[in-house]
Parts: structure tokens; sequence; C-alpha cells
């Protein structure tokens, strides 16, 4: 420890709880005494039941459904932080909602990745870190430090533990292709793409497949599953083509809507999924994996209170 900060104290939102515990667990802390709570009208209170003054304190919070609670008490807890004088807060964000609203795709509609980033830092956040964001120059809407993770090393050991044969990584849609051409990289596999066309705003439509998927066993790649529109109709135009099996990764795995029914009923044969957001017990199908983010979590909590690097995780 540097001498800079007390302590390091660990702060849990409601959003995903299991995992914040399990980030305590690999540092050999426990979540600080706190708790968040909704009044009847749908306001949120903090209470905070030890001293954190001039502690390095992360805060634990992915902004996944239901959204706005969610960076309510993520912006309160924050907040509370900086009122209780904390030497550093850090607002840790497995999962940054929003993200999508990255851009004006049409004229007067709303940049509200960037205005969540501004409320975030004006709440008081010294620091970010966050995996996998939907669009990696989100990390410039933030006028504080941003260390961003990435889960694609975890996917990837976990498809390389495996050991499958006749392998293609299949990118659903062309602004998946950096990501999945890493995953093929790290699996020395070949590279496929499904070219789409999206009519409108959740519906996709499948046109073609460039690249070789008959008789391969593929894995289909992507940041986050929300509707699963497009991963499904994905998966069945692969299995049409004649792949073998058609395996598929994310990081964030949303699930909203009619995610889970397509995903039972599709040709996906194991979805694996990194535990950004908590998926309820109700929502988990036999079908999906789940992978721990918690070890890497820890690992750059720790570095970044020892002032050490966090780009060497990826090395």
């Amino acid at each position: 420890m540097d001498g800079k900060f007390q302590e390091m104290k660990i702060i849990s939102g409601n959003s995903n709880i299991k995992l914040a515990k399990e980030i305590a667990d690999n540092l050999g802390m426990k979540l600080t005494d706190a708790s968040l709570k909704t009044f009847s009208d749908g306001e949120i209170s903090f209470n905070l039941n030890e001293t954190v003054r001039g502690s390095d304190v992360f805060v634990i919070q992915s902004t996944s459904y239901p959204v706005n609670n969610n960076l309510m008490e993520l912006l309160i807890s924050i907040d509370a932080m900086k009122r209780a004088s904390a030497g550093r807060i850090n607002a840790v964000i497995p999962y940054y909602g929003y993200a999508r609203q990255d851009r004006k795709a049409k004229s007067r509609d709303p940049i509200t990745a960037k205005l969540v980033a501004d409320l975030i830092t004006v709440a008081g956040a010294d620091r970010v870190i966050t995996m996998d964001l939907h669009a990696t120059q989100i990390q410039g809407f933030f006028d504080v430090p941003v260390d961003h993770l990435l889960g694609l090393p975890i996917i990837g050991d976990y498809y390389k533990s495996l050991k499958m044969t006749d392998l293609v990584v299949v990118s659903p849609d062309a602004g998946s292709v950096p990501r999945s051409r890493k995953l093929a990289e790290m699996l020395n596999s070949p590279l496929a793409i499904i070219d789409k066309r999206r009519p409108k705003a959740n519906v996709s439509e499948i046109m073609n497949i460039i690249g070789d998927v008959k008789g391969k066993n593929c894995i289909l790649v992507d940041d986050m599953i929300d509707t699963a529109g497009t991963i499904c109709n994905g998966a069945n135009a692969l299995k049409e083509m004649g792949a073998k099996e058609v395996y598929a990764a994310c990081t964030h795995g949303v699930l909203s809507g009619p995610a889970v029914e397509r995903i039972e009923g599709s040709a996906i044969k194991e979805l694996v999924m990194l535990n950004t957001i908590d998926v309820p017990d109700e929502k988990i199908l036999d079908k999906f994996k789940i992978l721990s983010v918690g070890s890497l979590f820890a690992k750059a909590i720790k570095r970044v209170h020892l002032g050490e690097s966090v780009s060497t995780l990826f090395d």
C-alpha cells in the first residue's frame, strides 16, 4: 500500500451483491456495513454504519435492470462516500447501462452514455472500473481515469479448456468483428461474419454468411445479449448453412423481454455468459454456462489501490 489511503473499503449496491461478495472474498475482506433501501414512493435511502474517512472506497454496482434504480443507487452511494470524507471513491461498474446510446444515430437524439458518465463524475467518483463497454470510446466520456477490463480472455480460456475441433468463430454482425477476431486469434481458428440488416430497433434480419461454416463447430460472440434476436437468428442461420454445433458467448447477459424463450428454442447448444449482471434463478436455463469475473475485478481493485498497472492483467 502506498500510504496515501488509510485502508480499502468495498461497498455494494443491490444490483449484484453475489459478485460484490465474491470480489470481497477474493481480496480477503468483508463488505462494508451499509444498506440501500427504497421508500414506498420509490425514493432510495442509504445508510452507512461504519467510518470511511480517508479510505480508498470501491462502490460495486452494475447499472442493469432496473437500470434507473440501480443508477440512482450508485449515484447516492458515491455522494454518501464523498460526504463521509472518503479518501478516494472508485465506481466499479461491471455492466455500464445506457452504453448503447453513445452517439447521435439520428438528429435530436440524446447521447445518454455521456450524460450518465457526467452524473457519475459529478456525484463524486474519482475513478471508474468497468468491463467491455459497448463502445470503447465511452471511456472518453468520463473526466476521470477509466480502467476498462476485458471479458474475452475468460471466455477464451473456457473454450480452450474444451479442446474442440473444427472451430470457427462467428461475428453476429459487422460491429462485433474486432471482438470476434480477437477470440479467433486466441483459439487459433478461422473467422466468419454474419451480414445482417436491421429494419427497426430490436428487430434483426439475417442476410448471408461470409466464411465457411459447413460441418464446423461455430462460436458466436458478442459483448451483450439483450432480447437475443441477433444471436438466435444467427445461430439458426448457421445451422441452416450446415454448421455442426452452434455455441454462443457474451460478457453481459442482459436477457430482457423474450430472450430466455428465444435462446431455449434456438439452435444454440450452450451459451456462455460472465456474471457482470446477476441473472435471476428463474431465468437460468440448462444450456447457460456462467463464468465469474470476481477474481479479475479483485485483481484490478488491488492494483488500483496499490497504484500498480492494471493493463498488465492482459499481458
